[in-house]
């Protein structure tokens, strides 16, 4: 139940509509990527390098829309946002050179990593965390979470749509582009939604010119652990994860869209768990405990040559990996002033974009060897080490709902 400090509810629901058609673009986007640069004729090492491409771009947008919004109003934002995704969706399909391919990709919406990175992501979570209670703020966090997951889920399915398209006579190519045309549909509707925001979502006159302020060394901290984590995560986007098991497995695309909606399925259940894990245990122990055993779950997977376990142990990794999404978006906003709430989701996500702008390249060659799971272990093994920094630095830095019941 959203607190009773939300004066606008009509503007959370937007947001989580335009949420929803973000996820299930993204759904479909990050399995029909490699796909249709595979049968475009790049190689895993050119795809790699796409992908990294992708969330370098992604890095950049988002870290320069955190600085820009106190100056900006917050619906032009989300519009210049949307129309991104719609330039994506239609210029993705012209592109059939790598370097075309990869401006496109440096420039566009489409990360192979999901929905929880971008330029839209800090300006939703300032207007969420603004028009929220700090007693209900995971819990909407943990709702706007579940909503881009169900959503993304059903997006995963709609992916085996150009088989199905094929087997009625279309070309591959022409079956996969069709996607990205959907993709910028997507875009469209979802500019409708924030076109409904009203202007008096601008910045405050108030808002001091220095992004951050009073929280400035707690977010830098914030932000070097979440760049580790996004290192280790870069290792197995989506898209390089779906790469691995149609290489390793043969796994058809229907399959692949039958796994990826089970994963997108089984995190977004994972999300109101965690904010009530949060409100007994605190943000940061729901963070670190349950994303170890999700790291333990990718190492078992990378050694196992059974198809039927690989899956089991990653569909176990969704149910416990994204419990740490909805969780870190809440404690960032609660551990800064409101004036530092978009220059802190920026901050905090950039470097995890720029980090896992890296690894996907040097994943792409680890696919390529003798030993195609090394992107897994690697992935495992530093967030393991993230789980334990976090914990020791973070632990009795608490959020004001905590502090309220430890009082």
């Amino acid at each position: 139940m959203v607190g009773s400090s939300m004066r606008t509810p009509s503007d959370i629901l937007c947001l989580y509509g335009a949420r929803a058609l973000r996820g299930f673009g993204d759904g479909f986007a990050i399995i029909i990527l490699p796909v249709y640069l595979s049968a475009a004729g790049f190689s895993p090492q050119a795809i790699g390098v796409v992908a990294s491409t992708s969330l370098l771009g992604t890095a950049v947008l988002t870290l320069i829309t955190g600085f820009i919004a106190p100056r900006f109003e917050l619906r032009s934002l989300f519009l210049a946002g949307a129309g991104l995704m719609v330039f994506t969706g239609l210029i993705f399909p012209a592109a059939e050179t790598l370097a075309l391919v990869l401006l496109i990709a440096f420039i566009g919406s489409i990360n192979p990593s999901g929905g929880d990175l971008g330029m839209l992501v800090p300006l939703e979570h300032a207007l969420l965390t603004k028009e929220t209670a700090d007693r209900d703020r995971t819990a909407i966090f943990a709702r706007y979470s579940l909503i881009g997951s169900l959503t993304a889920a059903v997006g995963s399915l709609a992916a085996a749509l150009p088989e199905t398209l094929v087997s009625g006579g279309w070309s591959r190519l022409s079956a996969i582009k069709l996607m990205f045309y959907l993709y910028a549909v997507l875009g469209l509707l979802a500019a409708l939604l924030y076109r409904r925001l009203p202007r008096d979502h601008s910045h405050a006159a108030d808002v001091p010119k220095p992004a951050l302020g009073p929280s400035r060394n707690i977010v830098y901290r914030l932000a070097a652990l979440f760049s580790m984590d996004a290192f280790a995560g870069g290792f197995v986007v989506q898209s390089l994860l779906a790469l691995w098991l149609f290489q390793r497995f043969n796994l058809s695309l229907e399959a692949a869209s039958v796994y990826f909606f089970f994963s997108s399925l089984l995190g977004a259940m994972s999300f109101p768990v965690a904010a009530w894990l949060a409100g007994r245990i605190g943000l940061i122990n729901t963070m670190v405990f349950t994303h170890i055993p999700s790291s333990l779950c990718l190492i078992a997977a990378a050694f196992s040559s059974d198809l039927t376990v690989v899956l089991a142990l990653l569909l176990v990794r969704s149910a416990l990996s994204q419990m740490d999404v909805p969780t870190r978006s809440s404690y960032v906003m609660a551990v800064v002033t409101p004036a530092e709430r978009t220059a802190a989701a920026s901050v905090t996500a950039v470097p995890r974009s720029l980090a896992s702008s890296i690894s996907p390249a040097i994943a792409g060659f680890m696919l390529a060897g003798p030993f195609s799971g090394l992107p897994l272990v690697v992935c495992g093994v530093l967030k393991i080490g993230y789980d334990l920094a976090l914990l020791r630095m973070f632990r009795h830095t608490k959020p004001p709902e905590e502090v309220l019941r430890s009082d």
